[in-house]
């Protein structure tokens, strides 16, 4: 990596037509045109300053939810995970997490003050920013449920702190402002049982280990949950566990899952995805909506 020469007052690192499957759980995705890693809020601040601004800008995470096509991404990508990691306690059941801190570290850190009610964070293999992007959830808990303020950025680099209530918050999907981005979550918890917390947490990762592919490079849940069904069991009901594309296949596991068996590519992956939606939709008459971000430019 090479620190960042665009602008003197840039204290992040740049990196230049850098391979985006070195950046997302999948192991898929072309080049990116450039990829900033802030050194903090005020340096992201500064590098988006620094950008025209009609020049798209994508926040990645951990890169766990999202596929990027082979042909790569215009623009610059924001990688939050390892920049943006502040955690810390506001006040008594209060905790500020920005937004590339792991949402599982967020799980772990609460209980280890006596907080709970955040465990199930531990489940969502994201960062805070991502989970506060789409409303992630894992065994039965919901972000925005243990949300009390977000704090954001525009383009024009002005930051803001917001509530609950300047958002539009459902299963899996935020609805807000636009052209803005969250750079940290003020997450309200309970005071409670720390030891309970933690084996709660435990129990929860081994759940999740027995039952999800965890051991082959995937992005977690493909599609949502229609309602009052599983896409896990309509997927399983049309015959396509173990379903492949290339080297990406429905996982064995769960079949709300792809796996890249090794090798794959996004165009893979995309294809199948294409492929089981249009199996359920024609068996069962439901259209699977994807939980999935999907980015970038197919190959030529």
């Amino acid at each position: 990596m090479i620190p960042a020469q665009s602008n003197i007052n840039l204290r992040g690192q740049l990196l230049t037509q850098e391979p985006m499957a070195r950046h997302t759980s999948w192991r898929v995705g072309g080049p990116a045109d450039r990829v900033y890693l802030p050194a903090d809020v005020n340096d992201l601040v500064a590098f988006i300053q620094s950008r025209p601004a009609k020049e798209p800008l994508h926040w990645v995470g951990l890169g766990s939810n999202l596929l990027v096509r082979d042909g790569g991404v215009r623009g610059s990508v924001i990688m939050t995970s390892g920049a943006l990691n502040g955690l810390s306690v506001l006040r008594d059941s209060v905790v500020r997490a920005e937004a590339g801190v792991p949402s599982a570290k967020v799980a772990r850190f609460c209980t280890e003050r006596g907080m709970i009610g955040g465990e199930f964070l531990a489940g969502i293999p994201g960062t805070v920013g991502g989970a506060l992007a789409m409303n992630a959830g894992a065994f039965g808990g919901e972000t925005w449920k243990i949300v009390e303020a977000v704090e954001t950025l525009d383009r024009q680099g002005k930051q803001r702190t917001r509530t609950p209530t300047d958002y539009q918050i459902s299963y899996r999907a935020v609805t807000g402002p636009q052209h803005e981005w969250f750079v940290a979550a003020h997450f309200r918890l309970r005071a409670g049982d720390s030891s309970h917390g933690k084996t709660l947490i435990k129990t929860l990762l081994a759940k999740r280990g027995a039952t999800q592919p965890t051991q082959l490079p995937n992005a977690g849940s493909v599609f949502k949950n229609p309602p009052n069904d599983h896409a896990a069991r309509l997927i399983e009901a049309s015959g396509l566990k173990g379903a492949c594309e290339g080297k990406t296949c429905v996982s064995e596991l769960h079949a709300n899952f792809i796996v890249n068996t090794g090798g794959a590519t996004a165009a893979n992956i995309e294809r199948l995805i294409a492929r089981i939606q249009a199996t359920v939709e024609n068996l069962h008459g439901v259209t699977l909506e994807t939980e999935v971000r999907i980015i970038g430019e197919y190959n030529e």
